[in-house]
């Protein structure tokens, strides 16, 4: 399928779903100015340069921001590599448009390095208020270019953890399926002898409950944090119960 042309007509008849930006800054106002940053993710430079095309043609279409301030690094594969060989077979692709406001791009660009923010770019769109700011407007560029930076900066942190969080969860799931193949059933005779005793009940949960995978939907950093901490702590205990057990047979 076609990439959208860049114009408005190539965005809204694109069968492509639209994106949306992974954050938003807080407008910041200033004799009539108005700025506003968007971060987008995206992995290559003409998938950065698309992003600001949807934002300025599709976006922004009803209210024409004066300038599209962009900036962009991307992590890229080079040319004649697979991947196969590790870091370095990949490069890094970075670059910035003024749109206009000259120096600007280069201003998101370096807040961009400063966070290490890779995979992404950054748009702050200003719309011109009829007094000319000077210096101050490249300090409220910056403003916007770092709230939504911090923003992606914490989306990739919880990711991160979501991802331990589902490893420790495969874990812990092989763990107690092997822990309930050490908790044999008891034999059917003593059902009928009074004087046995039968075995403590598994604590290991049943196979349908080791298959229903956990929903972390609204989970934030700090709760997602506490969640890995109890899987490590529930796979130790698991470990020496099933070294216990393994030890009578």
């Amino acid at each position: 399928m076609s990439q959208p042309d860049g114009t408005l007509e190539g965005f809204i008849t694109s069968k492509k779903p639209q994106p949306e930006p992974l954050a938003t800054s807080q407008e910041v106002r200033d004799r009539g100015s108005i700025f506003v940053g968007n971060i987008y993710r995206a992995t290559t430079p003409d998938e950065a340069q698309t992003r600001v095309r949807h934002l300025k043609h599709f976006v922004h279409r009803s209210r024409k921001a004066t300038h599209e301030i962009a900036a962009w690094r991307c992590m890229v594969l080079k040319p004649g590599r697979t991947g196969l060989d590790g870091p370095d077979d990949f490069e890094l692709k970075q670059g910035s448009k003024d749109d206009g406001e000259s120096w600007a791009g280069g201003k998101v660009l370096k807040v961009m390095q400063n966070m290490a923010v890779i995979d992404a770019v950054v748009i702050v769109s200003r719309w011109y208020g009829g007094t000319m700011l000077g210096p101050a407007r490249f300090a409220h560029i910056e403003t916007c270019a770092e709230e939504v930076c911090k923003a992606f900066k914490r989306t990739e942190e919880l990711q991160d953890h979501l991802t331990t969080l589902r490893t420790l969860d495969d874990i812990l799931s092989d763990l107690r399926n092997q822990l309930s193949t050490l908790n044999p059933e008891p034999p059917s005779d003593s059902l009928s002898n009074p004087e046995s005793t039968p075995d403590p009940p598994d604590p290991s949960p049943s196979k349908d409950q080791n298959s229903r995978k956990p929903d972390y939907g609204g989970l934030d950093v700090t709760k997602a944090k506490r969640l890995i901490q109890a899987r490590e702590s529930s796979i130790k205990s698991v470990r020496a119960l099933i070294a216990k057990k393994s030890e009578k047979i």
